[in-house]
């Protein structure tokens, strides 16, 4: 089984007083449209900050919810320890990624399921790396001593050979929105 582990833990100190996570996507909040996509292709599991947090009222009922009270590192490393046994695989995806569609989660998850490579990361079309990222269940024990609020780049960094790469259409393998500022770009495309 293959699972996905949606980053919304996070603070939206960016923001200016707004959480980007409750940002409308579509005529949804944006955290509620990722988790459904999700949910789509598998098990999710969903980092908040506390049960009472407002993110936490608009998740679906099938995600599994984890508070975490950190950096990324630790949501990352709450999210692993939280995974069934079962778990051969894991697509860690940080919330505020709206472009991700639940075809992108499916076919890195196809992938990961063809390859022999313990890391899979999506890529841009013109080939820079970003999100969402595979790791195999070989690689949790690893996951589990990242620090720092940089997720598991660190990790990434020394692994090239272990990493193969998936294209996403676009740049939305990197398009994150963090400040009002992105989120206005993002919304004068559409």
């Amino acid at each position: 089984m293959i699972a996905t582990l949606l980053l919304a833990a996070g603070a939206s100190s960016r923001m200016g007083g707004r959480d980007k996570l409750l940002e409308d996507v579509g005529g949804a909040p944006l955290l509620q449209v990722m988790a459904d996509r999700a949910l789509s292709v598998g098990p999710t599991y969903v980092t908040v900050p506390s049960l009472s947090h407002k993110r936490n009222a608009i998740l679906p009922a099938a995600v599994q919810v984890i508070v975490v009270d950190g950096q990324m590192s630790d949501s990352i490393k709450a999210g692993i320890a939280s995974l069934p046994v079962a778990t051969t695989g894991v697509l860690i995806l940080p919330a505020d990624m709206p472009d991700i569609t639940a075809n992108d989660l499916a076919l890195i998850g196809s992938a990961a399921r063809q390859s022999d490579a313990p890391i899979l990361r999506a890529m841009t079309e013109d080939g820079r790396p970003g999100h969402p990222t595979y790791f195999a269940a070989s690689q949790f024990d690893d996951l589990s001593t990242i620090t720092g609020d940089r997720g598991a780049s660190g990790l990434l960094a020394g692994r090239t050979a272990d990493i193969e790469f998936v294209a996403l259409q676009g740049d939305r393998a990197r398009l994150d929105l963090d400040t009002p500022q992105d989120w206005d770009a993002y919304r004068a495309r559409s």
